[in-house]
């Protein structure tokens, strides 16, 4: 390929990725983290609360219709939570961050109870979704949708890239004195390797975050305004069952017993196991019950789900039940769609798979943008001038150390307050968005006062502490039951402790070499401590010149890799 149209391609991959580079680290790490949201939420959860009373299936009929005549409120949207096969719970939201409980006794008498749970993973997974940009929750994902054409561009360009060299180069990891050329080895390697994750990671997060603008373009200048109408009548979030007028004096229509409405479902999808039942204007004319559960079998949206009229039993839509449901071709396709992007098929082990190259995606980024830094060094010293890093180079230096860091620091603590805070606070919802952004903003505040080199030690040590503090609140709890924390033996919750430990662990190793890094690396890198110290530097010793790659085709092959 001409050297022109390759160098057109390197600019694209370098700006591309450094725009988009930094609210991708936060959605991909937090994406990571979210993959087992479950098992957060069970670490967050007080024993008394995760062990709140079931009623026998039998009994929800009875259970639904007393809390409904003594909680109007619960009406517009409550959920009947399986426990098992025979045993469910029901509880509501009156606020965000507050939930009542309801159950029957053994007289049969209603029992609620109002708790203030954490929603530390539903607040991640926000996080994931959003990447963090204020603003709410659409306006977000739309940002997002933004920064996924850009990361496709960035896809494309790199692969374009690296086409010269990618045989010899794909495994190739050269560790030595000349860190830029391993970090650069590991981006190529782990760009190439993740890219069909990553390209299905793009296309998504486009049509997610984009798909309402697309539509709303679309309306206007091929439908002639009738496209929005047809996406509400098959969206099943916005379905409603028909309203069928009542004669005077004729009896009000009652809801079926849950047990049948579940019955119906398993008769149209054998294999589906129904989890949740979440009513929507119950009892009332329109009223609609969204049936959530899963089929390992299949590729579904978020596991699978019916929409069903809670008087009839007839199936408003079905078209996202896996199984002999799903008879719609279009359906099955986007069923796979969403399924592929949040890792919602093939249980344990590709949650794991997800997990890793989530974090890969964000060391992805991560280096990218430490290799533009450290490629600014070269550029100078190529220009013949004295190597004097620009004030653009160190804020984007402090900048990717303050957001990534800042993130990793405040996605643990938020997790910890959600146990730290339970019973002893109002409304941990709240909570949990100031601990984020205090952090967040704070870590990028001092990254910016202190310097990349300096706060890249000194966050990697907040990391490092705060991510284990998360298990070591479980041990406390473990051995002092009076200090309000808890620890659980169960396989969820441990597996929090036990990843956290590890995270922690990992944290400390980069901790302690990049405080050999910054005290001994080159004195012109923004990653150098005697750069901090002493300003501007004059051009390097010959020592340090010579971990530069030598020849001027060993500089051509650098230059092409690293999109510049």
């Amino acid at each position: 390929m001409r050297s022109d149209i390759l160098r057109v391609y390197k600019t694209v991959h370098t700006w591309t990725g450094i725009v988009a580079g930094l609210l991708l680290f936060i959605a991909f790490y937090a994406g990571a983290v979210t993959m087992f949201k479950d098992s957060l939420s069970e670490w967050s959860t007080p024993p008394a609360l995760a062990a709140s009373p079931t009623v026998p299936l039998e009994r929800a009929d009875a259970l639904i219709e007393r809390t409904l005549a003594a909680h109007p409120a619960a009406r517009k949207l409550f959920t009947l939570t399986l426990a098992d096969d025979d045993h469910v719970r029901l509880s509501w939201q009156s606020a965000p961050g507050q939930r009542w409980d309801a159950w029957l006794d053994d007289a049969g008498q209603l029992r609620t109870a109002q708790s203030r749970p954490s929603d530390a993973a539903r607040f991640i997974d926000v996080l994931h979704m959003t990447g963090g940009v204020p603003g709410g929750y659409t306006f977000g994902v739309g940002v997002m949708g933004v920064v996924s054409l850009l990361y496709g561009l960035a896809l494309v360009s790199g692969v374009i890239v690296l086409l010269p060299t990618l045989v010899k180069d794909l495994f190739a990891l050269r560790i030595g004195k000349n860190l830029k050329r391993m970090w650069l080895d590991a981006h190529n390697a782990v760009g190439i390797l993740s890219l069909p994750f990553h390209l299905v990671m793009a296309l998504s997060v486009v049509a997610f975050g984009l798909g309402d603008y697309i539509f709303n373009a679309q309306d206007r200048l091929i439908y002639d305004g009738t496209l929005q109408a047809m996406i509400v009548a098959q969206n099943p979030y916005f379905a409603k069952a028909p309203v069928t007028k009542q004669a005077a004096g004729e009896p009000a229509p009652t809801m079926l017993p849950p047990a049948q409405l579940l019955a119906k479902v398993r008769e149209r999808a054998p294999r589906f196991e129904p989890t949740a039942l979440r009513y929507r204007r119950a009892g009332q004319p329109g009223a609609t019950v969204f049936v959530a559960g899963d089929d390992a079998r299949f590729l579904a949206r978020d596991g699978g789900f019916a929409l069903m009229d809670p008087f009839s039993g007839k199936f408003l839509n079905a078209q996202f039940l896996p199984g002999d449901g799903n008879g719609n071709n279009w359906s099955a396709s986007t069923s796979a769609f969403y399924a592929l992007h949040f890792g919602s098929y093939g249980g344990a082990p590709v949650r794991w798979g997800y997990f890793l190259l989530g974090l890969a995606g964000a060391f992805l980024f991560y280096s990218g943008n430490l290799l533009w830094i450290e490629s600014r060094r070269k550029a100078l010293r190529r220009d013949g001038v004295p190597v004097t890093q620009r004030r653009s180079t160190f804020v984007m230096a402090s900048l990717t150390v303050g957001v990534a860091l800042g993130s990793i620091c405040g996605i643990s603590l938020t997790l910890l307050a959600g146990k730290v805070l339970a019973g002893r606070v109002d409304n941990l919802h709240d909570w949990h968005s100031w601990v984020y952004y205090t952090v967040f903003v704070g870590a990028i505040a001092w990254a910016m006062l202190r310097g990349a080199a300096r706060g890249s030690v000194e966050l990697l040590a907040l990391a490092t502490w705060s991510t284990a503090a998360i298990p070591l609140a479980s041990v406390i709890g473990a051995l002092v039951p009076a200090s309000g924390l808890w620890f659980s033996a169960d396989a969820g919750p441990l597996g929090v402790d036990l990843g956290a430990a590890l995270g922690a662990l990992c944290f400390a190793w980069m901790w302690r070499k990049t405080r050999q890094r910054v005290a001994a690396g080159r004195s012109d890198s923004v990653w150098s401590l005697r750069a901090a110290q002493g300003g501007a530097q004059a051009e390097p010793a010959a020592a340090d010149v010579a971990s530069e790659p030598a020849t001027e085709a060993e500089e051509a092959v650098t230059d092409t890799q690293q999109g510049r």
